[in-house]
């Protein structure tokens, strides 16, 4: 089966191959929402294929040769897509079905996809000829030299009785607060909390009325985004940022409060204070599907807050607050991964106001998917570990640059690649010193490996060696669920980091024929817990 869903706290590249709407328009003198413009109207400019193709597509995001995907993938998917972002449809049936009815009228609205064209059909098909005529037959996968090494010397395999059948985990959490487990299962219509105890039995269930995406403890109080009805991918503003506590006595999460709502999607949230006023603001990343922003919330107290938008574009997948200058100012960085995929820097200028700066960019290919700063090479500076793997979309197929990156900060946020592990459907990863030797070790975790030839990848431990080197491992279970979500903490207060993966299986993965997505669909586990056991 072809899989053609993306979840996005989670994610995936739809990839604007050439321009934004409006950047096109202006291009060609045409003003953007003019519907009495005709294709007639809009002269050839006489420009080669590769010419128009490297000009449109820089215009919005980085150039993407022919060659990093197979024809088949230009011509049945992508670039009919594409056309689409240009005004090209071959009938007004088509073009009314792009617009959904969760959010369809605000995509409409934003000029995503224009009606009428926006370059000449001369020029259109030197395009597709270009990408035709210079893409391979197929994309040859990733060759290891060797299989990673079977079985975890630091880690316990542990698996709940306890499950939600079939899996949609939509997030996992350590609780180091009681020793246990909470996991969030996203069925449509029946969302729900697990709580699991330090055995790992079940303790209870809460009923939610959304997806949750993101779980945070803070004293009494758990703060929940949800991102909406539906997991999968959406513009309806039907997110929202809950405040949930404990009344009369209850030893349970009992009651709430909507603290932020009408929220475009949302996957990840961030808390700091980026004014210097004691109280504690909010980042979202609302990635939306074509729309979406990266917002941070002012926090006026007594619970309300006032929306800043720091990027009007959709894909805001991660999103840290931290003084990343020294200057006593909490900034933020993010990782975008919609199209203009790339990791952006938002300088705290201390009146309210940020200033942005990319840092890196990225192919709309990668599927941009994770990011975390930490010290790899022990200088003091922060580096980035970033992840990118989402395969679903329009070009479910194995990449070669896929996988786990480090750039390590050559000074002045100035970073550079220094590692790469290549993973195939790469989904997150996270760094610790798991093995309690003084150095960075990486658990890492993938939706979309190669079921074929490599079905263990779905779970990756890379052990730092030094000097940027990593041995890596994976385990004999690591096939028991399709992992999407992964949490480290230190579950049972022992001084050792824990990790939680989470299964999501509401597809058969593309590729496996090894009968695993129909194990997973009768009796895999919602979450596993590998347990450290180095003390």
């Amino acid at each position: 089966m072809k899989e053609s869903f993306h979840i996005n706290w989670v994610a995936k590249p739809i990839l604007l191959l050439f321009i934004c709407a409006g950047q096109l328009a202006s291009c060609t003198g045409k003003k953007r929402g003019n519907q009495d413009m005709e294709l007639q109207e809009i002269p050839a400019t006489g420009l080669a294929g590769d010419q128009l193709a490297q000009i449109h597509c820089a215009s919005c995001h980085l150039y993407v040769e022919p060659a990093l995907l197979p024809k088949s993938s230009w011509a049945n998917d992508v670039l009919p897509a594409m056309g689409h972002r240009l005004g090209i449809h071959r009938d007004k049936m088509q073009y009314d079905s792009l617009f959904d009815s969760r959010g369809g009228e605000l995509v409409k609205k934003a000029n995503v996809f224009p009606e009428n064209p926006l370059l000449a059909q001369e020029d259109w098909e030197k395009i597709i000829d270009y990408y035709l005529g210079n893409a391979p037959d197929t994309l040859l996968p990733t060759k290891r030299q060797a299989k990673p090494k079977m079985g975890l010397k630091h880690f316990t395999y542990k698996e709940p009785t306890f499950s939600q059948t079939p899996a949609l985990t939509t997030m996992v959490k350590l609780l180091p607060q009681n020793n246990g487990v909470v996991f969030a299962d996203g069925k449509r219509n029946i969302n729900s909390l697990s709580f699991l105890t330090s055995n790992l039995d079940r303790d209870h269930v809460m009923g939610v009325k959304l997806s949750p995406v993101n779980y945070r403890e803070k004293g009494d109080t758990l703060y929940l985004t949800t991102v909406g009805k539906s997991i999968f991918p959406h513009d309806s503003p039907e997110g929202m940022l809950q405040k949930i506590y404990k009344t009369g006595g209850s030893k349970i999460y009992n009651a709430s409060k909507t603290i932020l709502d009408s929220l475009t999607r949302p996957v990840h949230v961030a808390y700091g204070n980026l004014n210097n006023n004691g109280l504690e603001d909010i980042v979202v990343c609302e990635y939306g599907n074509e729309t979406g922003e990266l917002v941070w919330f002012l926090n006026k107290g007594g619970d309300q807050y006032e929306r800043q938008v720091l990027n009007n574009r959709p894909g805001a997948i991660t999103a840290i607050i931290k003084d990343m200058n020294g200057d006593g100012l909490q900034d933020v960085m993010a990782l975008i991964a919609q199209g203009d995929e790339g990791v952006f820097y938002y300088e705290n200028q201390g009146n309210g106001s940020f200033e942005e700066n990319r840092l890196l960019s990225f192919l709309p290919l990668n599927g941009s998917q994770y990011m975390e700063l930490a010290d790899f090479n022990d200088d003091g500076l922060d580096d980035i570990l970033y992840v990118c793997g989402d395969n679903a979309d329009k070009t479910p197929i194995l990449k070669p640059y896929h996988g786990v990156y480090i750039f390590l900060n050559q000074g002045g946020l100035d970073f550079h690649q220094s590692f790469f592990y290549p993973l195939n459907g790469a989904y997150k990863a996270i760094p610790r010193d798991y093995d309690l030797d003084g150095d960075l070790d990486i658990a890492a975790i993938s939706f979309f490996p190669d079921y074929y030839r490599s079905p263990e990848e779905s779970f990756i431990y890379l052990e730092n060696t030094g000097g940027m080197e990593f041995e890596d491992f994976s385990f004999p279970q690591a096939t028991n669920g399709r992992w999407i979500v992964m949490d480290a903490e230190d579950m049972d207060a022992d001084g050792d980091i824990d990790l939680a993966l989470g299964s999501f299986v509401y597809f058969t993965a593309m590729g496996d024929t090894t009968g695993l997505g129909k194990k997973w669909l009768t009796k895999g586990p919602s979450v596993v817990v590998l347990e450290n056991t180095v003390r």
